[in-house]
């Protein structure tokens, strides 16, 4: 067990990965949220997804996004980029960071994508060179890492491979998504335990869906074995379409309260956090799905 990191990135994901798979909602609504994320703190916001709007529609305005938000020097906008079109796209709106996506799983990539995991990794080729000759970095995600919706469970050996293709090809961070939210501590540890034999915990960052209620206790394991970089989504934002009715992301507050419990500093102001989801969630016509926030928020309607 290797200590737990002195200080953890919070990735905030609410504006692409929670929204896309939400009811949409206005521009100003995403301005408003993304705006307020960087008001409370968050230093990396994932602000959008240059994809087409036919099969999301909720992301076709993201070139306006980025256009209307406010910009800070220590604050990296980041957004999905599929394909070279998105990256062109995302460069022209000023994007900070290119994104990239695979998986594990190749059941889950022919279905998705179809095409198999290296023809999708080789589909990113050009969005990385494109990147490259902007000096724009480029961070991978790889779904399905702790099971798939199609093929059940994946092997820890399967996912390595996925990493290292993603990070030769020049992704300086990859991303471990537990797509479905079906993994729990123990199958985390060993996860990580094999990838860490032949990657540097700075390579990789976890990405947990919280649909079987385990994401705080897989983050708690994940830190406890070295990793620094958490992707989160305010409010619990999205949802799993393979698994209708489930909860999305872990939500940011649940993450950043458990984080200062354990003395790691993520210059994150949880109240001001909770407010922007509340806010984005009023949008929705939904609640928060943290339950940090839920409690935070009752706290302040008693103080008024």
């Amino acid at each position: 067990m290797m200590a737990f990191p002195k200080q953890v990135r919070v990735v905030e994901v609410g504006p692409r990965d929670g929204l896309q798979n939400e009811v949409n909602v206005s521009l100003e609504d995403k301005v408003v949220l993304i705006n307020s994320l960087a008001k409370a703190g968050l230093k990396h916001i994932e602000g959008g997804a240059f994809v087409s709007p036919k099969w999301v529609p909720q992301m076709a305005d993201s070139s306006a996004v980025f256009a209307a938000i406010e910009r800070h020097d220590d604050v990296l906008l980041s957004a999905l980029t599929p394909n070279l079109k998105g990256a062109e796209l995302a460069l022209a709106a000023d994007v900070g960071e290119f994104a990239i996506f695979t998986a594990a799983s190749e059941a889950f990539t022919q279905k998705n994508i179809n095409c198999s995991i290296s023809e999708s990794i080789e589909r990113f080729r050009p969005v990385v060179e494109l990147a490259k000759a902007n000096n724009i970095k480029v961070r991978g995600y790889v779904s399905c890492a702790l099971g798939c919706p199609y093929q059940g469970a994946v092997a820890p050996e399967q996912v390595l491979e996925v990493c290292k293709q993603l990070l030769a090809l020049g992704c300086y961070e990859v991303s471990l998504g537990d797509t479905i939210g079906v993994g729990t501590a123990n199958e985390v540890e060993q996860l990580l335990d094999l990838l860490l034999k032949h990657l540097d915990a700075s390579q990789l960052a976890v990405h947990f869906h919280d649909t079987y209620g385990q994401a705080i206790s897989n983050i708690y394991a994940a830190l406890k074995m070295g990793i620094s970089t958490v992707d989160s989504a305010v409010a619990g934002l999205g949802g799993c379409p393979y698994a209708k009715g489930a909860s999305g992301n872990v939500a940011t507050e649940d993450v950043v309260y458990l984080l200062q419990k354990l003395g790691i500093d993520t210059g994150i102001d949880l109240k001001t956090l909770a407010q922007a989801g509340a806010t984005i969630c009023k949008a929705l016509n939904k609640h928060p799905q943290s339950k940090v926030a839920n409690a935070i928020l009752a706290d302040c309607d008693q103080e008024q």
